[in-house]
């Protein structure tokens, strides 16, 4: 993200996600992320507008979208939706999913964030 001004971290978790277990920092870089997401929270249903409304949140089209959520698959799952949508249109964007995602894998407790994932890997985060 440091070394590319044009490309878009995309944050696809749940607002319950953003506000309890916080999020990636990109202030150092001059950058913000956008959150949008997914699947909502309570019934985890799917966002029919999700590759509209992101497209009506970035100014132009980025050199790449990178794709987060807690440890890899709904952030799959986003990536796919928004190039195929962007395909559909004309638009090549790479859309990236971050495939260890915020929290990362399950380690041997069962607990999420310290065996992978960006906040075990010592990125930029904060919590609200």
């Amino acid at each position: 993200m440091s070394n590319d001004a044009a490309a878009v971290l995309v944050d696809v978790r749940t607002r319950p996600e953003w506000g309890f277990v916080g999020g990636p920092d990109l202030s150092a870089i001059g950058k913000d992320v956008v959150r949008l997401e997914w699947q909502s929270w309570p019934d985890m249903s799917r966002n029919p507008g999700f590759a509209r409304a992101l497209l009506e949140q970035v100014e132009g089209l980025p050199s790449r979208f990178l794709f987060l959520c807690r440890s890899g698959g709904r952030s799959m799952q986003a990536a796919r939706a928004a190039a195929d949508a962007m395909a559909s249109e004309g638009r090549a964007v790479p859309c990236i999913n971050v495939a260890e995602g915020f929290e990362g894998d399950l380690d041997a407790s069962g607990h999420r964030g310290g065996l992978n994932g960006w906040k075990a890997r010592g990125l930029e985060w904060h919590q609200s």
